[in-house]
C-alpha cells in the first residue's frame, strides 16, 4: 500500500477509534472554550465554568500582577529581584539559580513564560509583593476586580494545591484582560525560545510555529489537573482564545486546541458572553491524576513529552466535539495538520543580575521586623516545597529536568552577538540526550510496573 495511502488509512482509523471510545465514556470530557478576544463572546464550550486545576496556567495571573504593579509605579521592569532561599528550594520546572541572584523583573517574566520556573514566579511574587502570601491576597484582589468567578489563588506558579483552582471561562478572561490593558507586552505571551549564555530553551506551547496564527499564551501541568493550555491566534485580523483543561498528553492538548481554533475560526458570532456562562454546579475540582499519571510518574511522563518519544501528532482530539468533529478532523482537508518537527526560532536573549548601571532599589522578600531578604513564615503559602509534594510538582511546568541555566551565577551580562552555530550543535546535543534519558526513565517505570504484577501474579 503506497504511504500516503497509509498514512491516511491510519488517521482515518484512529479518529474511529477515538471516537468510539469518546461516545463510550462522556465522563472522559474535560472542559474547553473558544471565545473571541475583541467581544468576549464564546463561540464553542464545553464546562466552561466547571472548578478546575489551572497548574502553571496560573502564571498568566502572576504576569498580570506584575504588569499592573508596574503600571501602578511600584517598580519597573528594569528593577532588579533577589532569588529567596524558599523561592530557589521550589521544585522543578525552575532555573535553578542560587540564592542571592538577582534578575530583572523583564527578563523573569520572560524566563516565566517560556521556561514556566517554579523558582522564578516566587521570586516574582516576593518581589513585588513582599511574600507569597500577600502576593496571592494581590491576585484574588485582581481577580475580583476582573470579574472572574471561579477562581481562588494560593500561590504564583500553579503547584498543586486543592484551594487553588480556576475554570476555563477564568482564564479567558484572564487572557483577554492581558490583551487588553497590556497590548504593548503582546510579544511576550508568544516567545519561541530563550537564550541564556550559551543555552538555548525552547517553549513548551506546541502550538507555536506549527499552527498558522498562534501567537502565545501559556502551557500547564500536574497530574491533578492533566495537561492545560491557554492559547491565542489570529487569522485576518480576527483573534480567538482557546483554553484546553485536563488533556491526558501534551500532544492531545495541541491537537484540541488546533481543532477547536479551526472551528471557531469557522463560525460567526457567539451566544453569549464569558460572563454569562452559568455555574457549574460543583466546587470541588476533578482529580485527573488516575487519568494522567496512573502507570507512570510525573517526571517521567513530562520528560517524555518534551521530547516528544511518546506518540505522533496524528493522535485525534477527542472530547472536542464529539464522533463527527474527531472523524472529520483525520480525514477532512480543511483541518490544520499539526506537523511532527520542531519549530525553529530566533531565540530572546535573557541575563542573569541587574541592567549595566543600575542604582535603584532592588527587590526581596520582605516581612515585618525582618530583613529586607528574610522569607516570611508561611507554611500554606510556600507549602509545595514540601518534599512530599515533588511526586507531582515535578512536571509542573513540563520541564522536570529543565536545565539549570547558569546555575550558582549571580550576574551575567547580556549577549553582545546573535547566537552562532556552536550553541545550535549544542543545544542539539542536549535534545537527544534528554530523549535518551527519557526513554530510559519510562523503561524503567515499565519494568517495574512488569515486575509488580508478575510478583502479584
Amino acid at each position: 500500500m503506497p504511504s500516503g495511502v497509509w498514512s491516511l488509512w491510519r488517521r482515518v482509523m484512529f479518529g474511529l477509534v477515538t471516537a468510539i471510545l469518546f461516545c463510550a465514556g462522556p465522563a472522559a470530557a474535560t472542559p474547553y472554550l473558544v471565545a473571541d478576544a475583541a467581544s468576549g463572546q464564546v463561540l464553542i464550550e464545553n464546562e466552561g465554568a466547571a472548578v478546575w486545576y489551572p497548574a502553571s496556567l496560573t502564571k498568566l495571573m502572576t504576569v498580570y500582577v506584575a504588569l499592573d504593579a508596574v503600571r501602578a509605579g511600584k517598580l519597573t521592569l528594569d528593577t532588579p529581584l533577589v532569588m529567596s532561599a524558599r523561592a530557589a528550594r521550589m521544585p522543578p520546572s525552575k532555573m535553578g539559580f542560587r540564592p542571592g541572584t538577582e534578575v530583572t523583573l523583564d527578563n523573569a517574566l520572560k524566563m516565566l513564560m517560556v521556561m514556566s520556573p517554579n523558582d522564578v514566579a516566587v521570586m516574582i511574587a516576593e518581589g513585588v509583593s513582599g511574600s507569597v502570601k500577600a502576593f496571592a491576597d494581590d491576585m484574588n484582589e485582581a481577580g475580583r476586580r476582573l470579574g472572574l468567578h471561579e477562581s481562588h489563588f494560593v500561590n504564583p506558579n500553579g503547584l498543586h494545591d486543592a484551594n487553588h483552582v480556576s475554570s476555563a471561562r477564568d482564564m479567558a478572561m484572564i487572557a483577554r484582560a492581558l490583551m487588553r490593558e497590556f497590548p504593548e507586552h503582546a510579544d511576550l505571551f508568544g516567545i519561541g525560545a530563550l537564550q541564556l549564555g550559551n543555552r538555548i530553551m525552547p517553549n513548551h506551547n506546541g502550538l507555536l510555529g506549527r499552527y498558522p496564527g498562534a501567537d502565545g499564551m501559556k502551557t500547564g501541568f500536574t497530574c491533578p489537573a492533566g495537561f492545560n493550555v491557554v492559547a491565542s491566534a489570529n487569522r485576518f485580523g480576527r483573534r480567538l482564545i482557546v483554553v484546553v483543561l485536563g488533556s491526558p498528553t501534551a500532544k492531545v492538548r495541541t491537537l484540541q486546541a488546533a481543532d477547536l481554533f479551526d472551528r471557531g475560526f469557522a463560525m460567526g458570532g457567539g451566544s453569549g458572553s464569558l460572563e454569562s456562562l452559568p455555574p457549574s454546579g460543583s466546587g470541588v475540582a476533578r482529580d485527573m491524576r488516575r487519568n494522567v499519571c496512573i502507570r507512570r510518574n510525573a517526571a517521567a511522563i513530562a520528560a517524555a513529552e518534551e521530547a516528544n518519544i511518546i506518540e505522533s501528532s496524528h493522535v485525534a482530539a477527542a472530547g472536542s466535539g464529539g464522533v463527527f468533529s474527531v472523524f472529520a478532523a483525520s480525514i477532512a482537508p480543511t483541518h490544520t495538520q499539526i506537523p511532527d518537527e520542531k519549530p525553529v526560532f530566533n531565540p530572546v536573549p535573557v541575563f542573569v543580575g541587574p541592567v549595566p548601571g543600575w542604582k535603584g532599589t532592588v527587590l526581596a522578600a520582605r516581612s515585618t521586623g525582618a530583613a529586607p531578604t528574610a522569607a516570611p513564615d508561611d507554611v500554606k503559602a510556600y507549602a509545595a516545597e514540601k518534599p512530599a509534594a515533588l511526586g507531582d510538582a515535578a512536571a509542573e511546568g513540563e520541564a522536570p529536568n529543565a536545565p539549570t541555566a547558569l546555575q550558582g551565577a549571580v550576574r551575567t551580562p547580556p549577549p553582545t552577538a546573535a547566537p552562532g552555530k556552536r550553541p545550535v550543535r549544542r543545544a542539539a546535543a542536549e535534545t537527544r540526550a534528554k530523549k535518551s534519558a527519557a526513554a530510559k526513565m519510562i523503561k524503567a517505570e515499565d519494568h517495574k510496573i512488569y515486575n509488580e504484577r508478575a510478583a502479584a501474579q
